[in-house]
């Protein structure tokens, strides 16, 4: 199914795009000229969370968003699993299509995983990382696994699907008074019925399920990408990903990090600080 959702020019002043994967038609944006940066979005999110961080950047890179299918305004294939290692697959025939050399890969939430992954199997057209609030390792903390067991049992799932749980609870409880309304619709219109969050009810099961692929990538970034430009944009009242846990590793992994400290940042990051990561962006990667 595809979803029938025009988002409004003021809000999202982008033209949409069109690719036609192996799985199902993906919606994503090209904004701009000049180094190619490509934007991976989480969950429950899509390409709109980038809205102002690809506005700011625009005038001098070349901005590319992708929703992956399910998310957003691409299409949810009857067919498809929704699985971490589904969307790198399709994210990596995306950024074959266009043709992308020397691109800088910026991954937040699963976008993290999801964009390494294709990274790693792309690695000599990288040029640099951007990560913000995510992990490339299996996801060990009691409080991550705990919410993956309960947003994976029977009651939670029907919550998903039924009252599109991820997005109001989790997405528009956090950012709450910061959206406007019409902000807030643009989150909740492109999951309008419970076919069309079928992929959103995955993700917290990938927690755990994606477990294998997680453990590939704690091997495959430091040793593919390790000595590439990498930038951590970090909000640091996170309660997801947490600094002490994660930026200590990302430290370990990349010989050249800058690390951008969000003091007032929560995990949606792009919505909390976007002046500030276009910031850090344009001065890592001049």
């Amino acid at each position: 199914m595809m979803i029938d959702f025009v988002p409004d020019e003021n809000v999202y002043p982008f033209e949409s795009r069109w690719f036609d994967s192996s799985a199902g038609r993906v919606h994503y944006i090209d904004e701009g000229t000049g180094p190619p940066i490509v934007f991976c979005h989480g969950s429950p999110t899509w390409s709109f969370l980038y809205r102002k961080v690809v506005a700011g950047l625009r005038d001098r890179y070349r901005c590319i968003a992708v929703d992956y299918l399910g998310f957003g305004l691409s299409e949810r294939p009857q067919n498809f699993g929704y699985r971490i290692s589904e969307h790198t697959t399709i994210l990596g025939e995306l950024i074959d299509h266009l043709q992308l050399d020397g691109f800088v890969l910026m991954g937040q939430d699963w976008g993290g995983p999801i964009g390494l992954g294709t990274a790693t199997e792309r690695a000599d057209r990288v040029r640099g990382i951007v990560l913000g609030n995510t992990v490339f390792w299996p996801i060990e903390p009691l409080a991550n696994q705990a919410f993956s067991v309960i947003m994976s049992s029977r009651p939670m799932q029907r919550r998903i699907l039924e009252q599109n749980l991820l997005v109001e609870r989790f997405l528009l409880g956090e950012l709450g008074r910061t959206l406007t309304e019409e902000e807030a619709d643009h989150y909740r219109n492109v999951q309008p019925t419970e076919e069309s969050r079928r992929g959103l009810a995955v993700m917290p099961k990938e927690i755990r399920a994606a477990r294998t692929q997680l453990a590939q990538l704690a091997q495959d970034v430091p040793a593919l990408l390790g000595d590439k430009p990498a930038l951590a944009v970090w909000g640091m009242r996170d309660m997801v990903f947490r600094r002490k846990a994660c930026i200590p590793r990302i430290r370990e992994t990349f010989t050249d990090l800058d690390v951008v400290e969000l003091p007032h940042a929560r995990h949606f990051i792009q919505e909390h600080a976007p002046g500030e990561i276009i910031s850090a962006i344009a001065n890592r990667f001049p």
